[in-house]
């Protein structure tokens, strides 16, 4: 299928083709949502490779363990498939579903300037990491940091007080020194 894509800067990675599945051109997948079967509501994906782009639309898919197994439109055959490896599948920011009060997809978090009780730079958020337990932040110096240390915060109500997304800020009590 091809269809006018989103801007790039519109683009969130969703999961990413990690090989085939069957002899019929179904490729699995590992999904970055959460529960990972949600990937699957999204029908139209803009798959991106280095420079390579394609539009492709999603026949039907499954969970199969904790990957996603997917028959994507005019892709019937196996080797034909295995091309697929390594495209990451993104879908439109504005796609997502709308959140409540006070809940936050990842990607609006990373980036944010995080500041203690104190009022000091711990760093920015890079990335985030399910642990199973809770979701853990991962803070790295930025210009005006207070130290050069990488942190691990968790995302849970006890350490974050407040996120401005306009501001590009999340307060949270935290010791400096942890």
């Amino acid at each position: 299928m091809t269809t006018t894509p989103a801007p790039a800067d519109n683009l969130l990675v969703l999961g990413k083709i990690v090989s085939v599945h069957g002899v019929r051109g179904e490729v699995k997948i590992y999904s970055f949502t959460d529960p990972i079967g949600n990937l699957l509501d999204y029908r139209h994906w803009t798959l991106k490779r280095g420079d390579e782009v394609r539009q492709v639309q999603m026949v039907s898919g499954r969970v199969q363990g904790n990957v996603l197994v997917a028959k994507l439109r005019g892709l019937d055959d196996r080797e034909v498939a295995r091309t697929y490896a390594d495209f990451e599948i993104c879908v439109p920011r504005d796609e997502l579903p709308a959140l409540g009060k006070d809940e936050y997809y990842w990607h609006q978090l990373v980036g944010l300037k995080v500041i203690d009780q104190a009022g000091q730079v711990l760093g920015r958020i890079d990335h985030l990491l399910e642990t199973g337990a809770n979701d853990v932040m991962v803070v790295r110096p930025c210009d005006g940091s207070l130290d050069d240390r990488e942190r691990l915060l968790p995302y849970i109500d006890q350490c974050v007080q407040h996120i401005d997304l306009d501001a590009g800020e999340m307060r949270v009590d935290w010791d400096a020194e942890f």
